[in-house]
This record gives structure tokens, C-alpha cells and sequence, in this order.
């Protein structure tokens, strides 16, 4: 962990702009990106694969960045995986080929990239994912060994962008005009609503989701026991990097920034004045332990508790889930049926992120709405098991033309049947006393024809 991190970056960038379109309701921000991860080490490459084609007006933005952009050609009958092959070649091969490297940046939410990541954390690699808590599969957050959200990451410009768009000043000018409207001329005057339509028209044309409320501080308690037990086994002194980088080995999709923290400092702080932890030390050597009477007044709900509360809703309104409907809409059911509902209490930052969890249980599947924005929620595996199969017919023994019963006999087969002599015919010659009888060919071995009777001849006569 003390070797510098030489990181290599790829961007599956047709997923990633889905995703964080759909979600967010706002442009991919490649530069945001690559300044969270040199935070983390130096970035030896940068490869993000697209059909450029497409994409016009991003290529602008990767250049900018020095970001090499990697044509994906589709083919005619489609590729949907087309970029995540050549995604996952390329990164095999630095791997093997790149010594240097030692750390690689996935930039996508697709979950087919767990094998990938499994296979790099095999030679030894440390893996950065950055993706939406919304959008990013929460298999892929947790195999990892950190992931960075693209919600964390655009907090704080996201603030800056609103408070540009809602400036102090332009109120002040447009009361002016009120009030000094007969001493001023009527050009002035005219031009004046053409003024007011840019500030009238940038909240409408780009709606930014509002930023999520932070999670309550119970939340991250039992992680940070297991992460000060952990230390307390291994005799080690709780300081504060030493406790977020075991907390991130513990649980990559943790960030100080869904709790309402800059820093990790000041999420410590936080636990430290809600009466959770104490902190001794000088600044900079923070140690950090457990307070034994601090207690939550509530006990921290686990993810897998809404999802009961979401399957209801689910049965309830399945006839509209059919055709989908936007999350926007489901959400609103919720609430509706469950006014208590919060997704924070749960672990969750927002609704969003609690269908993301639940579309990785089977509950829901969810789809990208490029013309509207946000998301579209269909039924999920959950409600549409496989049909039972139907039992076949019990078939009886299977009888073979060698298992037929052949007749019984007393006698015993020969091993070698021996053909039969033919039988020899006789004939009476016309007019005639004498027979004649018919040669006998006898088949078969010699052993088995009749022998012939040798003639004895007549004892000569004694000569005298």
C-alpha cells in the first residue's frame, strides 16, 4: 500500500453517459473524474471506447484531457458487448505486458465487468470503479477496492452551478427598473425581458437532481466497529488513514461524503461531537476510539428491510409495472402507501439508489429513458418464475429382442451342427431284373462318411 499508484484509466463511456444522464440529468464530466483519481496516484493511461461516431460532442472533451479515444465499429447485427470485449483485451494485456502498472480505474456500471476485476485482483492489482451509487451494479461496488461515485464527485460543483444560476444581483437589477421605470427610456425598458429568459430557461433546460439528503451517522457504526476490531486484533494503533483504508477493505462502496463530510477528518468530527467516538492525539495523529455507553437511539435498518416494503407496492400496482412507468411515479406510490418511507434509514442516499439494490435482488429491472430522463421500472425475474415442468410419464422396462423368453428344451444344442446325409434313391431300369443303384455324395468331413468295405480276395490254390 506504500507503492506509489501508477493507474491506468478505461472508459466504457456509451455506459457511463447512460448512467449518469439517466440519474443525475446531466453531462458526463471526464475532468471531474480524472481529478479524484490523481488524488489517488499518477495516471500512466487514459482509453475510453465509443462509437466517436455518435458521439460528436464528446470528442472534445476527450481531447482535452488527452484521453485516447478508442473507435468501436458496430457491427450490423449489433454488438451490445462490443466495447466491453475490447475493453477487458486491452486491460489484460497492460496487465501482462505493463509491469509498471499496478492499479487500474474502470469507469463504467456495467457488471460485466466482474470477472475482469476478479482477474487483475489475481495478479495483484489494485481496482478503482467509478459509477453511479444509482446505476452501478452493487456487486461490482463491493468487489472492488474502492469505489468512487460520480453523486460524491459532483456534490460541491453541483452547489457552485446553483448558486451561479441564482446570483443575488440579478434580483436587485431587475427591482431597479421597477422603480426607476418612468425616468428611464423605453429601449432599455424593451430589452429587459430578453434578459430574464436565459436565468428563466437554465433551470428548466438542465433538471439537476437535487442533492441527496446525507445519511444518518448511525449508519456507518457498524462498519466502523468492525473496521476498530479488526485493528484491535492485529495490535494496531487506530489512527485515521489507517482506519478508512481498513474501512474501505471492509466495504469499497464506502464514502465520508454521503454522511454530509468534505473530508474524512470532518466525518470523524462529526462522530465525535454526536457523542459516537473519542479522539485523542495531536492534529494530524488522531486516534480514534469507540465510546462503550454511546448507543443509537434507533437501530441502524438494513437494505434488505426495504424490500419488503417495495415488493407491496410492487403486488399493488402491477397492472401499470407491465408497460414500466418512471421511477419518479413509483417513488410517489411509495410515499403514498408508506408516509414514514425514507430511503436514508435504510443505508440509501436515494430512491434511486435503493432500485439499484433491489434490480441486483430481482425485484425490479430498470432501463435507461434517453427522451425523458431518469429511469423506467419494469417487473423484475422475481415476479415471473420459470414454469414447473410438467412430469413425464413413468415408462416400464425397456424389453430387447434379447430379453424375450425363447422356448425350453430338454436336450442339449450341439456346439457344431453337422449337415445331413442326403438320402439315396433307387431306380428300377425298364425291362430289366437288375437295380441300379445311385451314387450317394455325402457332405460334410471325412471323418463323418461311411468307409468303404475292402474286398478280400479268394485264397489262391496250392500248386503242387
Amino acid at each position: 500500500m506504500n507503492e506509489k499508484l501508477k493507474i491506468a484509466v478505461f472508459v466504457d463511456y456509451d455506459n457511463i453517459e447512460i448512467g449518469v444522464k439517466s440519474t443525475l440529468q446531466r453531462d458526463l464530466d471526464i475532468a471531474g473524474v480524472l481529478d479524484a483519481l490523481k488524488e489517488r496516484g499518477d495516471i500512466v493511461a487514459k482509453f475510453a471506447y465509443a462509437d466517436w461516431g455518435r458521439q460528436e460532442g464528446a470528442k472534445r472533451q476527450m481531447a482535452e484531457n488527452a484521453v485516447q479515444m478508442v473507435q468501436r465499429i458496430p457491427s450490423p447485427r449489433g454488438d451490445k458487448n462490443g466495447a466491453d470485449i475490447n475493453l477487458a483485451l486491452d486491460a489484460l494485456e497492460m496487465a501482462f505486458t505493463h509491469d509498471h502498472v499496478n492499479a487500474f480505474a474502470i469507469i463504467s456500471g456495467d457488471s460485466d465487468f466482474i470477472p475482469l476485476v476478479n482477474k487483475l485482483k489475481e495478479y495483484g492489482k489494485m481496482i478503482f470503479v467509478v459509477g453511479g451509487r444509482a446505476f452501478t451494479s452493487t456487486i461490482l461496488q463491493k468487489n472492488c477496492h474502492e469505489f468512487i461515485s460520480f453523486e460524491s464527485l459532483m456534490d460541491e460543483p453541483r452547489a457552485q452551478t446553483r448558486q451561479q444560476q441564482q446570483p443575488p444581483q440579478p434580483q436587485e437589477k431587475q427591482a431597479q427598473p421597477h422603480q426607476t421605470q418612468p425616468h428611464q427610456a423605453q429601449p432599455p425598458h424593451q430589452a429587459q425581458p430578453h434578459q430574464q429568459q436565459p436565468h428563466q430557461q437554465q433551470p428548466s433546460r438542465r433538471r439537476e437532481r437535487r442533492r441527496p439528503a446525507p445519511l444518518e451517522l448511525s449508519q456507518a457504526m457498524p462498519l466502523l466497529e468492525r473496521a476498530l476490531q479488526v485493528l484491535e486484533r492485529r495490535e494496531v494503533t487506530p489512527q485515521l488513514g489507517l482506519l478508512k483504508s481498513t474501512m474501505l477493505q471492509l466495504d469499497a462502496a464506502f464514502s465520508e461524503k454521503a454522511y454530509g463530510s468534505g473530508t474524512f477528518t470532518d466525518f470523524v468530527e462529526k462522530l465525535r461531537e454526536a457523542g459516537y467516538v473519542n479522539v485523542t492525539g495531536a492534529e494530524g495523529r488522531y486516534v480514534i476510539e469507540r465510546r462503550t455507553q454511546a448507543k443509537p437511539e434507533e437501530p441502524a435498518h438494513k437494505p434488505d428491510e426495504a424490500l419488503p416494503i417495495l415488493r407491496d407496492v410492487l403486488e399493488t400496482h402491477r397492472l401499470e409495472l407491465d408497460a414500466g412507468c418512471a421511477s419518479d411515479d413509483l417513488e410517489a406510490w411509495v410515499r403514498t402507501e408508506h408516509p414514514d418511507f425514507e430511503p436514508p434509514r435504510y443505508g440509501f442516499t436515494e430512491f434511486m439508489e435503493m432500485l439499484n439494490y433491489a434490480q441486483d435482488k430481482l425485484l425490479v429491472r430498470l432501463q435507461p429513458d434517453e427522451e425523458r430522463g431518469g429511469l423506467v421500472v419494469s417487473l423484475g425475474a422475481e415476479f415471473y418464475p420459470p414454469a414447473p415442468q410438467e412430469a413425464e410419464p413413468e415408462a416400464g422396462p425397456v424389453v430387447s429382442e434379447y430379453d424375450e423368453k425363447q422356448p425350453e428344451s430338454n436336450q442339449t444344442p450341439a456346439l457344431i451342427e453337422h449337415p445331413k446325409p442326403k438320402r439315396t434313391r433307387i431306380r428300377k431300369a425298364a425291362g430289366a431284373g437288375t437295380k441300379r443303384v445311385r451314387k450317394v455324395v455325402h457332405e460334410g468331413s471325412p471323418a463323418d462318411r461311411p468307409r468303404r468295405a475292402r474286398r478280400k480276395n479268394p485264397p489262391m490254390p496250392a500248386v503242387g
